[in-house]
């Protein structure tokens, strides 16, 4: 099971972290920007692999899953 950013948007963060980066090497001080988080969080779950660990999956939680794997 994962939460977090979806591989689509690792273009997005890239150029983020390269925006911070360029700040960074022109002067300002890291301390003083702002936090900036990814806007789309996707919930995994690897049914396979719960299975084979002997753990249950909640139906509540895999119907709010953005991907299952089989």
């Amino acid at each position: 099971m994962s939460y977090g950013p979806h591989e689509a948007y690792a273009d997005e963060m890239f150029r983020l972290a390269a925006n911070y980066v360029n700040r960074i090497l022109n002067g300002e001080k890291p301390a003083e920007m702002p936090v900036q988080a990814p806007t789309k969080l996707v919930l995994s779950i690897n049914a396979r692999t719960a299975k084979a660990l002997g753990l249950e999956i909640p139906a509540s939680l895999m119907a709010l899953a953005d991907e299952m794997i089989e």
